[in-house]
Formats: C-alpha cells, structure tokens, sequence
C-alpha cells in the first residue's frame, strides 16, 4: 500500500514537467510568431507557397514540409509551432528520462531549463535549416533516452525496433536538411543503437545501419523524383570563395576560364578585398549572373581543382582564418525578427520580440564567451575524451563527439563565421554537461551480453540483443 502514493507521486512531477513544457512551447510561440525569418527562410516560404520555383540552394526538404504544414492548416506559422514542439517534446522527453532514472527534480527540471538558455532560444523560433537539424539530432537523443529507460524492462522486439525507425526517422531529416549534419548524426546513431541493444551482435549492427541508409535514402531519392528541385550546383559557393581569397588578382586575371567568368572572378576578387570580406563571396563580392552558379560551377570546379594543388599553403592558411575567426569572433549570435519583404509577414508581437532581444543581446554582452566557437569546442572535446565513468557515460561521450565532429568539420566547407554553425554544438555540449552532473555518482549498468535472448533471464538493465551475432 505505501508504494501507490509514491507511484502516484512520480507520475505526478511528471504530468508537471510535461505542464511545463507545454507553457515554455506556447510561450516560445508566441515570442516568435509567426517565426523569425531571414532571406534564407524568406526564399523557402516563396517556395512553399509555390511562388518561387523549388531549388535545391536550400534543402527541399524542409520547404516541401513546410508546404504540406500550409496545406493542412492554412498558417505560415505552422512551422514555428512544429519546430517549437520538437524542441519543447524532446526537452520533455528528456527530463522525464532523467526524472526516471535518477529520481532528481532539479535535475530533470534543469534538463527542460536548456531550452531557455540564451543561446539556444536565441534561434528556437527561427527558421532555419541549422535549427531544423538541431532539434531533429535533439529528438533523436530523446529517442535513445527512452531506450535506455526501457532497457529496465527487457522490451518487445517489435518496440525496440519501432523506437529505432523513430530514431532513423529524425535523423535522417537532420541530414536531409542540413547535409554535414551526418557527422554529427552517426554518434548519435550510435547512441541509440547501443541505448536499445545495449551491446549489439554484428547482425544487428548491419540490420541498424541499413535502416538509416534506407531511412536517408528513399526520401532523397522521391524528393529528386518527385518534386525535381531545380539544381543551382550550390557547392561551387565554397569554391568560389577559396579561389578569390588564395589566388591572386594577377593569377586571376590568367586563368584558363571563359572570359566572362574570369572577369566576374578579378572583380570579385577586388570588391572582397576593397569590402574586407572574409567569406561569402557569392553573396558579398560577386557579380551574379542570371542563373547564379548553375553556368559557372563547371569552370569554377575545373579551376578549382588546378589550382588549389599548387596553391597548398595559402589554402591551408585561408582555411584556417576562417576557422580561428568562427572559434573566436563567431558573428550573428541573434536574428532579430524578420527581414523586410514583399510577402507581408511581419512579427506578431513585437514587445516581445524585444523582450527577447533584451535577454540574449545582454547576455551576449554580459557572457559573450557563451557564444563563441572555442567554448562548445573545448565542452565538445571534454566531453568526449572525458566523459566520467556515471550513469550518462555513454551519451555523454557521443554528444560531445557528435558536437566536436560538427565543428571541426566546418573547416573546409564554412561559407561564414555565423554562430549557428555551432547551434547543435551550444545545445548538445549544455545537455551533456549537465547529464555528466547528473549521472556522478551513480554507476551505469553493465550492457547485455551478446546474443541474448528475451527468453532468458536477464539483469536488470541487460536488455536481450535481438540481432545476435
């Protein structure tokens, strides 16, 4: 009899942390309605609503999601209220985990508090891809977490897998949406795999990465069909900028391209030099033409690849500024509202907007080290090399590899210095540090043997494998 107000207080705090939840969903709402958007997110709405043609310069994915949100409910805002949900249901997802496994109220209370920290509402409600994979790698950890709270209770096959295909399912948006968001994905794959197996035989191992090819993938494959995105030969982008910022306008002025193209390139090259651009020299230096890059990639792919082999130091060093200036001078900590356009989306309630602005514009100011690249960079590093021997050991560890993966590998492909190219990094390494808090102390469960079965008796949290060897 003593045990059922205990139980009843548990199921209790959690009903109120879901409570929670659900006001910090609302509340990021409405902060943000109908979404903060900048250009980027501005060109994906066109594209959503069928007034600009679908491009694969931004992942077709999300705009093709955003088109069935406005479809089903008629709102522009729909995908602010997606993504929030994500975000706040994955949060939830979490503190519950936490509450289970540890029985700490502050502790599952301050995993939900993650998503009130300065830099990570700063973007909460801002479309952006970065986001998108942000929450979707969050969801997924949440996934995992579940496995691990289920491992208690040796599950059915049937859910363990089904657990899995939800886990595959946000991952392989993740990457769908952001494309270098896969080195972040595969710890967190990981993580999950060996939260629901615990120690996997080979079979299983297999079995899992087919899923999440196969989860990658068909949707790939039906979007390039189905929906056939125009192609705008994007990663000419990160070419054009190594070419105007490591040759020289002499060595510019001879390349062995078309004529046009090489004027465009010297004139390029001058304007970044004049405007002290770093980065970005499709957007800040150069002279577009009508079909953007889809008739110069070609040439500038071809001159690339002659190039960048004799030019091997002044690569490397272009390379590594652009890096150090991520790490130390990261820009564009906070996107304010939305971006003048001819749509007629404005912000919703714009006090709050400048409410919102207040809090993370002073902590930028007041904590500006919260919102650099060095710091989740070195949180990322620790956290995989040291990730203490507790009951969180095993996400701890892939959190921070998946955050310092995320990072380091911005160095050949970074188009700018923005601070949400370190968003999953701020958000997961924040997790992960508390969850190394949390878990001292408590000493996690050996992992199930190889080839177990749900037949046997097992120990407690030694789940069967179904896979085998």
């Amino acid at each position: 009899m003593g045990q059922k107000p205990l139980v009843a207080r548990a199921q209790r705090w959690v009903w109120g942390l879901a409570a929670v939840a659900a006001l910090c969903c609302l509340a990021t709402v409405l902060v943000f309605a109908p979404g903060f958007l900048s250009p980027d997110s501005l060109d994906q709405l066109r594209q959503a609503q069928g007034k600009a043609p679908l491009t694969d310069w931004h992942p077709p994915v999300l705009s093709l999601a955003w088109r069935a949100l406005i479809a089903l409910t008629g709102s522009v805002t729909s995908m602010l209220v997606l993504q929030s949900a994500v975000l706040w249901g994955a949060l939830w997802v979490l503190a519950r985990c936490v509450w289970e496994l540890t029985r700490s109220r502050g502790g599952s209370l301050a995993v939900l508090g993650v998503g009130l920290a300065p830099f990570v509402l700063n973007f909460a409600g801002v479309v952006w891809k970065d986001v998108h994979a942000a929450f979707a790698l969050l969801a997924a950890c949440a996934v995992a977490f579940t496995g691990l709270l289920l491992r208690n209770s040796s599950p059915r096959p049937a859910l363990r897998w089904g657990l899995l295909w939800l886990g595959v399912l946000f991952l392989a948006y993740a990457i769908l949406v952001r494309k270098n968001a896969v080195v972040a994905a595969v710890p967190v794959f990981v993580m999950l795999v060996l939260a629901l197996w615990g120690r996997p035989g080979r079979r299983t191992w297999v079995t899992c990465t087919a899923a999440l090819v196969a989860g990658l993938a068909v949707p790939a494959a039906a979007i390039s069909l189905f929906a056939a995105p125009l192609q705008t030969k994007q990663g000419a982008q990160i070419m054009l900028d190594d070419l105007v910022h490591v040759l020289s306008v002499e060595e510019l002025r001879s390349a062995d391209v078309p004529p046009a193209l090489r004027d465009r390139l010297v004139a390029s090259a001058r304007e970044c030099e004049r405007a002290g651009a770093l980065s970005d020299a499709y957007w800040a230096c150069y002279q577009r033409p009508a079909d953007g890059l889809r008739g110069d990639s070609g040439a500038i792919t071809s001159l690339w690849l002659r190039e960048m082999g004799g030019h091997v130091p002044g690569y490397l060093q272009y390379r590594l500024l652009l890096f150090t200036t991520l790490l130390f001078e990261t820009d564009y900590a906070y996107k304010a509202g939305i971006t003048p356009n001819d749509l007629g989306i404005e912000v919703a309630h714009p006090r709050l907007e400048d409410a919102l602005g207040t809090y993370v514009k002073g902590m930028i100011e007041d904590l500006p080290w919260l919102f650099r690249g060095w710091f989740w960079l070195t949180a990322a590093l620790v956290l995989a090399i040291r990730p203490g021997r507790g009951l969180f050991a095993m996400p701890v560890r892939a959190l921070g590899i998946s955050s310092a993966a995320y990072i380091l590998g911005y160095l050949p492909i970074m188009p700018a210095t923005d601070f949400r190219y370190v968003y999953w990094p701020a958000l997961a390494c924040t997790l992960g540090l508390l969850l190394l808090w949390l878990g001292r102390g408590r000493t996690a469960p050996p992992p199930a043997a190889p080839g177990a079965t749900a037949g046997r008796t097992l120990p407690v949290h030694q789940p069967a494998d179904a896979g085998g060897q």
